[in-house]
């Protein structure tokens, strides 16, 4: 496959990672002011993501680094990594400026185990909107597998696929108007805004993304040896995906107005990776 897509996509998250970075929607300020804050989809994943203290953990396609300082706050030795210099730049400031020690690594995520090493973590973390940047879950499914030590878990919480799959412009009702299945070739976006509150105007407007099924997911997993430990589908997304749809409740967490129960939005995934004594 063409290296295009990778060139697209990066320049849109470099031009977007100061908007981002200044946008009051990633609370930086907060993460200066309150030595305990951590993001909302941090706070979220707490109940399924327990106790990470002392565990090494990196956490895949960062951006600028809110959820891997959060996770460096809840006491794992945390790395980030990500393809945009421009994100990196950000998130080492934010750590630098609230004194936190988390190294940041710039690196496709398909070459990660290369840029990290082999057998690193005891924690792989994918946080909510980085799947649908790769064209193969299998090959992040290997990537995942190669990063983690014997023992370690793969924790991914991510916008589901049937959310994917609807059509945002739709604001009366629910209309599937695209993929739901991993297709070769990309759906190509020309978005001139961004998912945050912010007045910056962006010259970088492609980009190309794919959807990829719960099945094809989960398959991917099972297929690297890695044991599925839990997969949990909610109702709720942390931001407002469906204008004019969704309300944001107490949480945060935004779900739809009227019968949430008709759409998943997210999914959290978890898997281990199984020692060399174990049946």
């Amino acid at each position: 496959m063409s290296d295009d897509y990778r060139i697209l996509n990066k320049a849109n998250w470099d031009e977007r990672a100061p908007a981002h970075a200044a946008s009051p929607d990633y609370d930086l300020h907060r993460f200066l002011d309150e030595p305990d804050f951590i993001s909302p989809v941090v706070r979220f994943d707490q109940p399924l993501l327990g106790d990470v203290r002392g565990l090494h953990a990196v956490h895949l396609q960062c951006h600028i680094g809110t959820d891997t300082l959060s996770l460096a706050r809840l006491g794992a030795t945390v790395t980030g990594l990500d393809f945009s210099a421009a994100s990196l730049t950000q998130a080492r400031q934010l750590a630098e400026r609230t004194g936190t020690p988390i190294e940041f690594v710039e690196s496709d995520v398909y070459d990660a185990e290369t840029a990290l090493g082999a057998e690193r973590f005891d924690l792989v973390y994918t946080g909510v909107g980085a799947l649908c940047w790769l064209p193969s879950v299998r090959r992040w499914a290997e990537t995942v597998a190669g990063l983690l030590r014997p023992g370690g878990r793969l924790f991914i919480r991510e916008g589901h696929p049937m959310l994917w799959a609807t059509d945002e412009k739709h604001t009366d009702k629910l209309v599937l108007g695209y993929p739901y299945f991993e297709l070769p070739e990309p759906m190509v976006f020309a978005d001139e805004g961004t998912y945050v509150d912010t007045d910056a105007e962006f010259e970088a407007t492609t980009t190309h993304e794919w959807n990829h099924g719960l099945g094809e997911i989960v398959t991917a997993v099972l297929d690297v040896g890695l044991t599925l430990t839990g997969l949990t589908e909610h109702a709720s997304v942390p931001w407002n995906a469906l204008p004019e749809q969704m309300e944001q409740g107490h949480d945060g967490e935004w779900r739809l107005s009227a019968h949430p129960e008709r759409l998943p939005l997210t999914y959290t995934l978890q898997a281990r990776k199984p020692r060399p004594d174990s049946d």
